[in-house]
């Protein structure tokens, strides 16, 4: 990859087109290498500037996005970050594009104010940076390899908090298939917007022995039972005699997130101390690097995903380069 990030934009709306262009052109580091309406102008485009990263529409004239998706993954593997209009309704596509292999994607803001669109350029190049940078990883059926591991403590005073970002879905979907259903209670912050994250949580719950529902304020954390943080609400947790209530707000967003793993893992080393452990799965950026540290200076328990098995290997490197990782494990062996 040359320094400059080789982008290739596919949309059949000429507006869109036109923004793309305008913010790729407009960015350091970043060349766009063309503009393609359907599947077939971007085939010829693909063989002819070998891009590093493909923004991809669901919508498209000749072929849906994720028909061509598939074939993009298959038949190049160009990291591929999805850019549509993601409304409640369209949560399952954009969930179903993450499971064929999009490395991670972008709702398109309603309404042409500058409001939205600022947000969304810089959401955008961020993630787009993140994906040029990102690994091919596939579900591992292999067995698990002999690692020294923690020893989870059963009662009720006992949570689980997990943090994830780019490339999470699919490491969540891995975790939470085999997880037995009488594990303490698990709270889960996965970058995520609003609309889809209780779709998102309702797709772990089919998979999953344990309850998995998106988190309200007032839940109680119990064993048996994971949450999953609402998109655009921080959540924490506070004591309740002996066990963990959830905390939601809308305050200020920590590392250009909310939620944020850090705001969640914070409220965790203060309230639950060394009865926690702390996970921070692939993901860019660093957020959760600082609240892991916090857990394990209280006591916690703290894993985190490997290089290998990351497709971005961000969050987790943060925090290993503070020293807040005790157990650095492949994500067939965190659960």
């Amino acid at each position: 990859m040359t320094d400059n990030i080789r982008v290739l934009a596919i949309d059949d709306s000429p507006l869109m087109r036109r923004l793309l262009s305008e913010i790729f052109k407009g960015a350091l580091h970043f060349e766009l290498v063309g503009a393609a309406q359907d599947a077939a102008a971007a085939r010829g485009l693909i063989r002819e500037t070998r891009p590093d990263v493909i923004t991809l529409d669901n919508k498209m004239p000749d072929m849906d996005g994720l028909t061509f998706l598939a074939e993009i993954v298959e038949s190049h593997y160009i990291p591929v970050v999805m850019v549509s209009y993601f409304t409640q309704e369209g949560a399952e596509e954009a969930l179903s594009a993450l499971e064929i292999g999009a490395v991670d994607f972008v709702g398109k803001p309603i309404g042409s104010t500058d409001e939205g669109w600022g947000p969304f350029r810089q959401i955008l190049l961020e993630r787009v940076r993140a994906a040029a940078g990102a690994q091919r990883v596939r579900s591992s059926s292999a067995p698990r390899t002999p690692h020294p591991s923690p020893q989870l403590m059963h009662d009720s005073e006992t949570i689980i908090a997990i943090g994830s970002s780019t490339g999470g879905t699919e490491a969540l979907m891995e975790i939470f298939r085999v997880l037995p259903a009488g594990l303490p209670g698990i709270v889960v912050v996965q970058h995520m917007p609003e609309n889809l994250t209780d779709f998102f949580a309702q797709n772990l719950n089919r998979v999953s022995p344990m309850e998995i529902k998106e988190a309200r304020d007032g839940d109680e954390v119990c064993p048996g039972r994971a949450l999953i943080a609402r998109g655009n609400n921080h959540m924490a947790i506070r004591g309740d005699g002996n066990k963990y209530r959830i905390e939601t707000h809308q305050g200020p967003k920590v590392w250009n997130c909310r939620p944020a793993v850090d705001v969640l893992f914070d409220s965790v080393a203060s309230v639950a101390r060394e009865k926690a452990i702390g996970v921070i799965l692939t993901g860019m950026g660093e957020d959760g690097a600082i609240g892991l540290t916090h857990m394990n200076k209280n006591g916690a328990r703290t894993i985190v995903q490997n290089k290998e098995s990351c497709v971005v290997f961000g969050m987790p490197k943060k925090a290993i380069e503070l020293g807040a990782a005790e157990f650095i494990l492949p994500l067939q062996d965190i659960p």
